[in-house]
């Protein structure tokens, strides 16, 4: 599987290069609430063949965007789909670099804001219903599907989802793993300052019998034949069996600068671990932070998360004496690519 993998990397370098001038589309949705379901926004990228300027997206005063072309007419034929998750107070435009190097390569590329634990919802309510968060990914892929003539016809044999931090869980639950409450509870009475133990404190998802159970249930979406974790969260709370169960190719990346919250031995290591090895790959990056998965920081980025929340400035930091952020994620969206090229039997 090495030697194929590694074949695998340096086509999709090259592809990288060639595809650098490819016009992306981009259009956002808003999915409506309905009795079982909430509202949820929904943005898209993926591949055409307009001439009509780009702008940035995503881009502001701390996050550097990429470029697309807004409302743009979709590329012929069939094109592979992924969808993002974003990690737990992130969104949507998180993963914008990724999501812009995968659209010109001929991926279609979706992205959702997950009520309740994105920056700008952060509803107690919403963000009990951790089990919603694969639903939600489900719900980008109906979408996305049902709707050929705005984003481009999708491969349904060819699905995968990506997740950073509280996405990479997502990610692994929309493919079968399953959470046990009481065993990450108990893992976290041993190891209360990993920042995953904060966060599930925080969320409360399993407040009440039935939020329990709902977390415990499967979320498995068939549909699903690959995914991606980025340094994950709450990956000591999946089930053993589960993961060894789990018959979804898996990339595991996992941010190997030293951290006491996020720890990849505790976390990203630990997941593979248990992962079949036949059909999981596991890559630690030395000098990445759990935050060089995030857009690249615009100058003068630090002290304009200061200035509005003290503490956050860390969002731009990456390891130390790291490579800058753009390079780590070339590698990044590198690795990515040559994973998601491999044929369905690895």
């Amino acid at each position: 599987m090495k030697t194929a993998f590694s074949t695998l990397l340096l086509t999709c370098l090259a592809a990288n290069a060639f595809a650098a001038d490819s016009t992306v589309g981009f259009q956002s949705a808003t999915l409506a609430d309905t009795r079982q379901e909430r509202a949820l926004e929904m943005f898209v990228w993926y591949p055409s063949a307009t001439a009509s300027p780009a702008r940035l997206i995503a881009d502001n005063a701390v996050f550097v965007g990429a470029a697309a072309v807004a409302d743009a007419p979709p590329a012929a034929g069939e094109h592979p789909l992924v969808v993002l998750s974003h990690g737990f107070g992130g969104n949507w435009n998180n993963q914008a670099w990724l999501a812009s190097t995968l659209a010109r390569q001929g991926y279609i590329v979706a992205a959702v804001n997950h009520p309740g634990t994105t920056s700008r919802d952060r509803s107690p309510q919403a963000a009990a219903q951790l089990w919603q968060r694969p639903v939600d990914l489900s719900r980008a892929i109906d979408a996305v599907t049902a709707e050929p003539e705005k984003f481009g016809r999708v491969a349904p044999q060819r699905i995968a989802v990506v997740g950073h931090s509280l996405g990479g869980w997502t990610a692994l639950e929309i493919a079968g793993a399953r959470f046990d409450p009481d065993r990450f509870a108990q893992d976290c009475q041993d190891k209360p300052r990993l920042a995953s133990c904060s966060v599930f404190k925080q969320m409360n998802p399993a407040s009440t019998p039935a939020l329990k159970d709902s977390l415990a249930a499967s979320r498995r979406d068939p549909r699903v034949t690959a995914v991606v974790s980025l340094d994950l969260g709450l990956s000591r709370g999946l089930t053993d069996a589960s993961l060894a169960a789990l018959s979804v190719p898996t990339l595991v990346i996992a941010a190997g600068a030293p951290s006491e919250a996020l720890p990849a031995s505790l976390e990203s290591a630990d997941l593979a671990k248990r992962l079949p090895s036949a059909s999981s790959r596991y890559v630690e990056i030395s000098d990445a932070s759990h935050f060089s998965f995030m857009a690249e920081c615009k100058p003068g980025a630090v002290a304009v998360l200061e200035e509005a929340v003290p503490g956050d400035g860390i969002i731009c930091q990456d390891g130390e004496n790291s490579r800058p952020r753009a390079v780590i994620q070339q590698q990044v969206a590198a690795l990515i690519s040559a994973f998601l090229a491999q044929p369905a039997d690895g």
